[in-house]
């Protein structure tokens, strides 16, 4: 009788029990997923305070502190979103860990932005709106936070979607959302917003074509060699020079001019030591790293993952050089109208203003860059060292061509249109390269017969297949995600049409209350 009567109540205690542990560890998760808000919220409040330091008892004061939070904001959301594109190849081709590229990331961009982020910006964001179309010093102030505001929520809502969107383009569409309803549409210079919507085509197509053009040399010099490893010997050296050339070419064009004046010939003159340097010390590097490797790709990928490293590092450091001013320059501008009482085309960045900017870049990507980083990395398409390192040299390169062209173009829109042409000539290549169907043929593995379709897409570089696969089988194994490149498109489409309207409807707001 006791043991019947003591038996439910023990099975009673146990679901408690258990209910008890089930809510503990539901409140653990949630309360996980809110410390990074949290910590960014104190990142906001400790710029405030780091910013009164500065300008405690000026008489616009309270306004400065306020835009000092939201370009703090602004830097974290950078952080957050812009960074992925210079560490998520290397990331997405396992060449450096999640927490590795964040720690590079972090100094990187910090050194970049305090080193050579420069000294004076445009306010009026690259000539977007006339400074002469602002009424008022107060107009112009009220402007330029609405544009901080609008760019930041925009930036913020493209990172929780997933999108890896530019923050150039947001910051250019808060510009001109603001100035459109402080002065009307006749304050915007409409032939410099050609030139940017003309960037949306620009970037990607040119960053796709470089990263597929290499992209097919080693395949078609290398990997598709009988002997790998003695083509690694002979062309990896090479591609690593061009490397190093683009890249000090590169930070000569986007960072190192805002240190000293460097003119074009100078440019080419360092791309072109470095070049011959670099393929002289690689000769000998890859030479000893190959010894003893087997003649298989899994050995070419370890001869890249050195090279991908580095070039993780030069781009953090060039994109801190640059895009600080995104976050930095209307803080600047706002800082300067409030002491000086007066709108001015350029302004100085004080150093206060500056690190700001640098720490938030910094602070966002730690706390929340992984997800783009993996949406960039590894979502899009599969990427290994040899195909990450055609994204470097490609963003890189880009860059130093459009800048010759007088060409307007985004970082991140290069750096993902490199994803997708590596991803899209992968696609075509496996479906029509005679040199491949040839070289698996030697090897004795079976190529599938064009009357599969589109299945012959869907194989990898190493792959083969004996059967036939449904249509559905295929479609979902496409080498790049359809559904990532429709999001990411889209919110590229929308950046600066849907910032510039939210920079309207704040400005209107601020107007009202002010």
């Amino acid at each position: 009788m006791t043991e019947s009567s003591t038996t439910p109540r023990k099975q009673t205690l146990d679901k408690d029990l258990d209910k008890l542990v089930h809510v503990e560890e539901a409140t653990s998760l949630v309360a996980r997923g809110l410390v990074a808000p949290g910590l960014g919220l104190l990142f906001l409040a400790l710029a405030g305070v780091f910013a009164s330091i500065y300008v405690i008892g000026e008489p616009k004061a309270v306004i400065i502190i306020a835009a000092a939070a939201i370009g703090a904001y602004m830097a974290l959301n950078i952080g957050a979103n812009d960074v992925a594109n210079n560490v998520g190849p290397a990331v997405g081709s396992r060449a450096l860990s999640l927490t590795g590229a964040l720690i590079i990331a972090a100094v990187f961009e910090s050194a970049g932005a305090l080193i050579a982020g420069g000294d004076v910006v445009g306010t009026i964001s690259k000539g977007i709106v006339s400074p002469e179309a602002v009424s008022t010093p107060a107009v112009f102030i009220r402007a330029m936070m609405a544009a901080l505001i609008s760019s930041a929520l925009w930036i913020n809502l493209a990172t929780w979607i997933g999108a890896p969107v530019s923050t150039t383009h947001s910051v250019v569409g808060g510009v001109m959302g603001a100035g459109i309803a402080a002065a009307g549409f006749s304050a915007v210079d409409w032939g410099t917003m050609s030139q940017i919507a003309a960037s949306w085509v620009v970037s990607p197509v040119m960053g796709g074509v470089v990263a597929a053009i290499f992209l097919a040399f080693i395949k078609t010099f290398i990997i598709y060699q009988d002997d790998k490893i003695a083509a690694a010997r002979r062309w990896v050296p090479l591609l690593i020079a061009i490397m190093a050339g683009a890249f000090s070419a590169y930070l000569a064009t986007k960072g190192l001019k805002k240190i000293v004046k460097i003119d074009q010939l100078t440019i080419i003159l360092i791309g072109l030591i470095c070049f011959l340097l670099t393929w002289f010390v690689s000769h000998f590097r890859v030479r000893n790293q190959s010894r003893g490797m087997e003649n298989r790709n899994q050995s070419l990928r370890k001869l890249f993952k050195m090279p991908l490293v580095i070039s993780a590092c030069l781009l953090s450091f060039a994109h801190g050089a640059n895009d600080v001013a995104n976050a930095v320059g209307p803080l600047a501008a706002i800082v300067f109208t409030a002491q000086a009482d007066t709108v001015s085309a350029e302004v100085a960045i004080p150093i206060w203003v500056m690190v700001i900017g640098a720490a938030g870049i910094s602070f966002g990507l730690i706390l929340f860059g992984p997800k783009l980083i993996r949406m960039v990395g590894e979502q899009i398409t599969k990427l290994n060292p040899m195909r990450a390192f055609c994204v470097a040299l490609s963003a890189s390169i880009t860059v130093i061509i459009a800048s010759g062209l007088g060409l307007p173009v985004s970082s991140t829109h290069t750096a993902v249109g490199a994803i997708f042409g590596v991803g899209f000539f992968r696609e075509w290549y496996t479906a029509k390269s005679k040199r491949r169907r040839r070289y698996m043929e030697r090897k004795g593995l079976r190529v599938p017969e064009q009357s599969v379709g589109a299945a012959t897409i869907i194989l990898g570089d190493d792959e083969a297949t004996n059967g036939k696969m449904s249509r559905e089988e295929v479609v979902r194994r496409k080498l790049v995600r359809r559904a990532h490149v429709t999001t990411i498109v889209a919110a590229w489409v929308t950046t600066v049409p849907a910032a510039a309207i939210l920079a309207a409807i704040i400005f209107l707001g601020l107007n009202a209350v002010s």
